[in-house]
Protein backbone atom coordinates (compact mmCIF):
# COMPACT_ATOMS: atom_id res chain seq x y z
CA UNK A 1 0.00 0.00 0.00
CA UNK A 2 1.51 3.66 -0.57
CA UNK A 3 1.97 5.96 1.59
CA UNK A 4 -0.18 8.39 3.36
CA UNK A 5 -0.19 11.97 1.90
CA UNK A 6 0.15 14.82 4.45
CA UNK A 7 -2.78 16.98 4.88
CA UNK A 8 -1.43 20.28 2.89
CA UNK A 9 -3.60 22.80 4.28
CA UNK A 10 -2.61 21.40 8.17
CA UNK A 11 0.74 21.67 7.29
CA UNK A 12 0.76 25.10 6.57
CA UNK A 13 -1.27 26.05 9.51
CA UNK A 14 0.06 24.15 12.35
CA UNK A 15 3.67 22.88 14.05
CA UNK A 16 4.16 19.97 16.08
CA UNK A 17 6.77 20.66 18.47
CA UNK A 18 9.63 18.27 20.06
CA UNK A 19 7.17 17.81 22.70
CA UNK A 20 4.12 16.65 20.83
CA UNK A 21 2.37 19.93 21.77
CA UNK A 22 0.49 21.39 18.78
CA UNK A 23 1.38 25.08 18.01
CA UNK A 24 -1.04 27.33 15.70
CA UNK A 25 -1.28 30.88 14.66
CA UNK A 26 -4.85 32.63 16.49
CA UNK A 27 -6.91 33.87 13.56
CA UNK A 28 -8.54 37.27 13.22
CA UNK A 29 -5.15 38.86 12.72
CA UNK A 30 -5.19 39.60 8.69
CA UNK A 31 -7.40 42.62 8.39
CA UNK A 32 -9.99 45.05 9.82
CA UNK A 33 -7.73 45.44 12.52
CA UNK A 34 -8.69 49.31 12.86
CA UNK A 35 -11.84 48.28 14.52
CA UNK A 36 -10.54 45.58 16.94
CA UNK A 37 -9.36 46.86 20.47
CA UNK A 38 -5.39 47.39 21.37
CA UNK A 39 -5.87 44.48 24.13
CA UNK A 40 -7.18 42.03 21.96
CA UNK A 41 -4.68 42.56 19.04
CA UNK A 42 -2.06 42.13 21.44
CA UNK A 43 -3.45 38.59 22.57
CA UNK A 44 -3.78 37.87 18.98
CA UNK A 45 -0.18 37.87 18.59
CA UNK A 46 0.80 35.01 20.91
CA UNK A 47 0.40 31.35 19.47
CA UNK A 48 -2.08 28.70 20.83
CA UNK A 49 -1.73 25.06 21.64
CA UNK A 50 -4.50 22.76 20.95
CA UNK A 51 -4.95 19.42 23.96
CA UNK A 52 -6.38 16.44 22.78
CA UNK A 53 -8.51 14.89 20.39
CA UNK A 54 -7.99 17.92 18.46
CA UNK A 55 -4.04 17.81 18.54
CA UNK A 56 -3.93 14.25 17.80
CA UNK A 57 -6.37 14.53 14.97
CA UNK A 58 -4.06 17.80 13.54
CA UNK A 59 -0.48 15.21 14.10
CA UNK A 60 -2.58 12.46 12.05
CA UNK A 61 -3.09 14.68 9.07
CA UNK A 62 0.27 16.39 9.43
CA UNK A 63 1.82 12.67 10.07
CA UNK A 64 4.05 13.59 12.74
Amino acid sequence: MPKQKSHSGAKKRFKVNKSGTVKYAKPNRGHFLAKKAKSRKRKLRKGGYLSGEQASNVRKMINA
